[in-house]
């Protein structure tokens, strides 16, 4: 029996995926039940998660031994391990892929986060985790940042699906979604079929009110009191008015009419920093079709048990989204700077998390190599 709440979420047009992945996870059944149950359709995946994963329990150690056996690096025993459970994932999860034509089922992992400034680099570690997972109904996660633009052209043009990830502001959307349009153009160019092509464009939210809320504090007026816990999922309205333009475009109907599926927003970052805010703001009010909402196991817990759907709560709100952005301008806090910072501090993060997973990997390897 599918959850209410979750149902409501999915007949809505709201596709809802998990924002996590570890092998007892999908051994255990618990993914499948979660398929079940909650519906869920889609597994993305990050370097923080991989990390906690690895740290959590001994699922790893059969796999880290027989690593450590070959001399393997640690670079590729973390390439070895973190494709081993994207491949079972996309495995458990294709019943759903061939259900919606492709559109969900899908699961995404994420290139090294060192080389995000890198377009060469992340282009070809991209081709090589593809080639790796080897299931149809992955997706590659490519930072949004500068250098990430052409990667993400680069990587669609052979046909593979992607995650465009760690988007926080409307120009870099657009950016993006003229990265999808340019890359599936070389993709029909080089001979693909575009409907095979898939595409999400990862828009973070929550991060943007714990920076922005940070910043009225330090104002302290009553008018920044009032516009706290509003920024995050008015970005994230106005990059629907954004993707709602730009397919409706005869460019993109060019496209459409050879097979190409629109680039979907996917709201990320959707669990709630600041408890004084309700823990289902960020999927409830950000409800809309054509969407996914990537959801950590605690945010989906809570849509299930009293996230109640009130239909569309975006596409009505243009207005009023634009006005917080505008009054935040008026008191002084630059959107410019807030959206710059969070992407190098998104990268930073990730990089960090990464460094911890080569870390724990190393110290089980080298534990392995003892025995």
């Amino acid at each position: 029996m599918s959850n209410d709440n979750t149902q409501a979420l999915s007949d809505l047009g709201v596709s809802i995926w998990l924002d996590d992945l570890s092998r007892p996870l999908i051994n255990g059944g618990d993914l499948q039940k979660l398929v079940d149950d909650k519906n869920v359709v889609g597994v993305t995946t990050n370097p923080t998660i991989f990390a906690t994963a690895l740290s959590d329990g001994s699922a790893y150690n059969e796999q880290v031994a027989q690593l450590a056996a070959k001399g393997a690096t640690v670079d590729e025993a973390v390439f070895e391990i973190t494709t081993q459970d994207v491949h079972n994932a996309a495995e458990l999860l294709k019943p759903v892929y061939d259900a919606t034509d492709g559109q969900d089922g899908r699961v995404s992992i994420e290139v090294d986060p060192g080389i995000a400034r890198d377009a060469d680099a992340t282009a070809e570690m991209a081709e090589k985790l593809w080639a790796k997972v080897d299931q149809p109904n992955t997706m590659i996660k490519i930072p949004a940042t500068l250098e990430g633009i052409p990667a993400i052209v680069k990587t669609l043009a052979a046909g593979i699906s992607v995650n465009v990830t760690l988007i926080f502001s409307l120009e870099r959307y657009r950016e993006v979604m003229n990265a999808y349009l340019t890359g599936l153009e070389q993709a029909k160019e080089n001979g693909h079929d575009l409907s095979k092509i898939r595409s999400v464009a990862s828009f973070f939210v929550s991060r943007v009110d714990t920076e922005i809320d940070k910043r009225l504090d330090e104002i302290g007026s009553e008018e920044a009191k009032a516009l706290k816990g509003k920024a995050g999922v008015a970005n994230a309205r106005l990059a629907y008015q954004a993707f709602e333009e730009v397919f409706s475009t005869p460019r993109w109907q060019t496209l459409a009419d050879d097979g190409a599926h629109v680039q979907r927003p996917l709201w990320a970052s959707t669990g709630v920093k600041d408890p004084a805010y309700p823990d289902t703001l960020y999927v409830v009010d950000l409800a809309v079709k054509d969407t996914v909402n990537t959801m950590p196991p605690k945010t989906l817990d809570a849509v299930a048990d009293h996230g109640a759907v009130k239909g569309d709560q975006v596409t009505g709100h243009y207005a009023d989204a634009a006005k917080v952005l505008d009054d935040l301008e008026k008191l002084g806090v630059s959107y410019a700077d807030v959206v710059e910072v969070l992407e190098n501090e998104g990268v930073d993060k990730f990089d960090k998390s990464w460094a911890e997973l080569l870390g724990s990997v190393d110290s089980e390897l080298k534990k392995a190599a003892e025995k």
